[in-house]
């Protein structure tokens, strides 16, 4: 069996380090390097749920795509519920790394995960990288459907085909429009309403649109400004998950590790319920015919 530092290894070479943002806080939380890594489980979030199922499982290794402490701490302590995520792993000798904007850009990254779920054709990146002469790498990606659908129909199959969540799928725009090309981005996304805007896509898919600035990317461009449609942000990254722990089952085959992979079906998007409103009057909408 492989030990720690050489599945590091393989991780760090799948998503460069250096290739996350400088914000950012990736890499290795906790672990011994010598220690043999037999079962690893991959997840979204570093929460305590998923460090229970990673105690369950008999996990030697945990992979999350969000980071346990992006802005730093001062302490571990077990009354928190960041230390105690920590005192779990480490009581019962598992290691915890965090891939999270160096695998967003990676070829294959976690917008490709995401259009693999909707069964996009990749087109290219939507932010390119400067710094990748192929031009694969990059923020976000440029897609085709599989076939031309509305947006009221292209919102219910997104809602098909992503994970179950409290949110569902909201879309801005008219319901009746055709839609082609589809832009996406996991995670939150409204900072690149600008490169969707100049990619010409139809519409984009992303995480978190807060309410001004879906409004402005709606309203404000002059000739068919794209279409919105609005996951939640665990949906849209669960599938690079699956797509991960397909890469290390690679690495694993190549170099007879016989890692054994997991992915947690542990739903911790922190919406637990929806209820549709009821209006107190007949709305009409801004586009598209009244509802």
């Amino acid at each position: 069996m492989p030990v720690l530092s050489e599945v590091l290894s393989a991780l760090d070479a799948l998503w460069p380090p250096e290739r996350a943002e400088g914000w950012d806080a990736v890499g290795t939380v906790c672990g011994d390097p010598g220690s043999e890594v037999r079962r690893v489980l991959f997840a979204v979030d570093p929460v305590q749920e998923i460090a229970d199922e990673a105690v369950r499982l008999g996990a030697d290794l945990l992979v999350t795509h969000h980071p346990l402490y992006l802005r730093g701490t001062t302490t571990v302590a077990a009354s928190t519920f960041k230390g105690r995520v920590v005192h779990t792993l480490i009581k019962h000798d598992i290691a915890l790394h965090v891939a999270h904007t160096n695998a967003d850009t990676a070829d294959p990254g976690v917008s490709d995960a995401l259009a693999g779920a909707l069964d996009l054709r990749v087109l290219g990146p939507l932010v390119p990288d400067p710094e990748d002469p192929a031009g694969r790498r990059g923020l976000g990606r440029i897609c085709e459907l599989p076939h031309p659908m509305t947006l009221a129909a292209l919102a219910s199959y997104a809602a098909g085909r992503l994970p179950a969540t409290a949110q569902g799928i909201r879309a801005a725009g008219d319901p009746d429009r055709e839609i082609r090309t589809l832009a996406v981005s996991g995670g939150s996304g409204d900072s690149l309403f600008g490169a969707v805007r100049a990619a010409g896509a139809d519409a984009f898919l992303t995480a978190d649109l807060r309410h001004h600035p879906a409004s402005e990317a709606v309203q404000s461009a002059a000739d068919r400004p794209p279409a919105l449609l609005d996951a939640a942000h665990w949906a849209t990254e669960w599938p690079w998950c699956e797509q991960a722990a397909a890469q290390l089952d690679a690495v694993s085959d190549r170099h007879d590790w016989g890692l054994r992979t997991h992915v947690s079906r542990t739903v911790t998007d922190p919406w637990t319920a929806h209820a549709a409103s009821t209006p107190l009057f007949t709305p009409t909408h801004t586009t598209g015919a009244p509802r």
